[in-house]
């Protein structure tokens, strides 16, 4: 269906090297965008011929609005936004310092904020609606106890979604988001591949008895951004196999 095209448009997905970002950066080139690809270093070797790439640091103060004047250098017409970067940086919240609370908000949340901002203001100076997605988590709903600072920061994405979907509607652009649930992505998979008990109790909690690929946030994203999606923002789709379902049915 053309509904679910997105020929046309162009791309940014940030944090799309590996993990979940590079297989929704490679779903949305599927379905007819051109993409640029961004990661920390250089070019991963598998990337779609032809689709750009930048490296780039996102927690440097203004490197959002260069990454954001990049991709637009590489594709003038940039019309869809994908805020999957992020990581992992945390410690017992009794052993929490201030430098490493900084570093997973500036990382997680503010990047994600102002690199919006940039993308929204390109599109309202060309006068030209436009679609984003963030990527938060299921950890921005329920929480656990050895994570506290990325629940924190995954929680203040669910809102940043739905607060920006209200500030930029009048412009035309539509803002949701992504709370994938456990994904093996390379960040995981030490564990997940590791320890069989752990992987199985997990499985368990999980309504669909298995652990998430990458692949299987990629559909949910190139939906949210296509014409199929139009009359849709300040949503977040939950990606987790029916996990926090589960657990809220067994409580």
């Amino acid at each position: 269906m053309k509904t679910f095209s997105l020929a046309g448009s162009a791309a940014l997905v940030t944090g799309s090297s590996k993990g979940i970002g590079h297989a929704i950066a490679a779903g949305l080139g599927a379905a007819g965008a051109a993409v640029v690809y961004h990661g920390n270093t250089t070019r991963p070797a598998d990337l779609p011929v032809g689709a750009g790439f930048l490296a780039m640091d996102l927690l440097a103060p203004d490197a959002p609005e260069k990454l954001l004047a990049g991709a637009v250098a590489m594709q003038p017409g940039l019309d869809l936004l994908v805020c999957n970067a992020g990581s992992f940086f945390d410690t017992p919240f009794l052993e929490m310092g201030a430098a490493e609370w900084d570093r997973t908000m500036n990382l997680n949340v503010r990047a994600a904020y102002f690199l919006v901002q940039a993308f929204a203001r390109g599109l309202v100076a060309r006068r030209r609606g436009g679609a984003v997605v963030i990527v938060s988590s299921t950890n921005g709903f329920q929480s656990e106890d050895e994570s506290t600072a990325y629940d924190v920061s995954k929680g203040a994405l669910v809102m940043m979604t739905r607060t920006l979907a209200q500030a930029l509607a009048p412009h035309g652009i539509r803002v949701n988001g992504l709370a994938p649930g456990l994904i093996r992505t390379p960040l995981t998979a030490p564990w997940i591949d590791t320890q069989p008990a752990k992987r199985a109790h997990y499985e368990k909690k999980i309504l669909l008895q298995r652990i998430g690929e990458p692949q299987d946030c990629a559909g949910a994203a190139a939906f949210l951004l296509s014409p199929a999606a139009a009359y849709i923002t300040g949503q977040v789709i939950v990606v987790d196999g029916g996990l926090t379902v589960g657990q809220i049915g067994r409580m």
